[in-house]
């Protein structure tokens, strides 16, 4: 049996503290004037990270998160060709109805949080295993490899 998962406000579980922490710095992050704005980014953002990521910098990122976060990375079925970055953005913009520009900011403001959660070494291999494009959105340089 399928059910409507929207629960309403005021019956809705808290969140746990480090996932309130993260909506907080994604918020800050991303200027966005209402926590339930930073959680629809977050929510947006990682759910498409979830279907893109495997392996075990999937499941060493969903350890690193919030349980709430995790959730909603390890809740999407993984893709078979993952896309590039900007294709990523394209594809978050479409499935959210919102601008190209708008996708980019929440992107780049969940993948702060995301990093702080997850620190610079994870960061780096997700980087390594996802097509080019990435990096920036973590906001970092984008390296050519070394022939």
């Amino acid at each position: 049996m399928i059910t409507d998962v929207r629960v309403s406000l005021e019956h809705q579980q808290p969140y746990s503290t480090a996932y309130e922490q993260m909506l907080e710095r994604v918020r800050y992050e991303g200027a966005y004037p209402t926590r339930e704005r930073a959680d629809e980014a977050v929510r947006l953002v990682l759910s498409g990270l979830g279907r893109q990521l495997t392996g075990d910098e999937r499941v060493d990122l969903a350890a690193c998160l919030p349980l709430e976060a995790a959730r909603v990375l390890t809740a999407q079925i993984p893709d078979t060709q993952p896309l590039g970055g900007w294709a990523f953005v394209k594809d978050l913009a479409a499935r959210s109805g919102a601008s190209v520009a708008t996708t980019r900011w929440d992107t780049g403001s969940v993948f702060a949080a995301v990093t702080a959660h997850a620190g610079p070494d994870l960061i780096t291999r997700i980087v390594h295993q996802l097509p080019t494009g990435w990096a920036l959105l973590f906001g970092r340089a984008e390296l050519a490899p070394v022939a």
